[in-house]
């Protein structure tokens, strides 16, 4: 019986092995990504700061805009700040329903695009996470055409990901991956609070 299931499994694995030996031999386009990080769920923003890891491992020079989040302590940033491939600029105004008021959020938005911008157009970055993006979409706070046109237009080496809920549907359109983080369950929900060094 042992050696019976032990032959299906090796077929079963070459099979498999056959399968993305032929994806890897197909993918011959070799440039930079866009990647969408979406979805209710948790997680976004902390697996943009894995890729930010990965890349400053490597020694890549990366550039991360965190939109909403800007009053908030962040452990990934906290460890990595000093890294001198990292460039961090935060929107510094924090969440939206926590300023109410849209002037200054606006007036902030445009600073923290202006930045982004200029890494979009930048052939020494390359990554760049563009963390929270899809709010100011979202709020209106920036033009999706606007947006589209500094991804469209940035080096062909250099890589970005965006995060945030409900990502536009054109920036899906236009992403080489789009991952949909689902929520199924949240502690928040049971009343219990975010936690330092899981949550933050």
């Amino acid at each position: 019986m042992s050696d019976a299931r032990d032959q299906r499994h090796k077929r079963a694995m070459q099979k498999r092995k056959a399968l993305v030996d032929a994806k890897v031999a197909a993918a011959t386009e070799d440039r930079g990504q866009l990647l969408i990080l979406t979805g209710n769920g948790k997680g976004k923003t902390t697996s943009a700061w894995g890729s930010v890891a990965r890349a400053l491992g490597y020694d890549y020079p990366v550039g991360v805009v965190q939109f909403i989040k800007g009053t908030w302590e962040c452990g990934e940033r906290n460890l990595l700040a000093t890294h001198t491939l990292l460039s961090v600029h935060t929107m510094g105004t924090g969440f939206t329903w926590e300023t109410q008021d849209r002037a200054l959020d606006q007036a902030a938005c445009d600073a923290a695009w202006a930045v982004a911008k200029t890494w979009l157009s930048d052939p020494k970055y390359y990554l760049v996470v563009l963390d929270e993006l899809t709010y100011m979409l979202k709020f209106g706070y920036l033009a999706i055409e606007e947006v589209e046109q500094a991804l469209v237009e940035r080096p062909r080496e250099q890589s970005v990901i965006i995060t945030g809920r409900a990502a536009h549907r054109r920036l899906c359109e236009l992403a080489d991956t789009v991952t949909e983080m689902q929520a199924v369950r949240h502690a928040f929900d049971a009343c219990i609070q975010a936690r330092r060094g899981l949550d933050w």
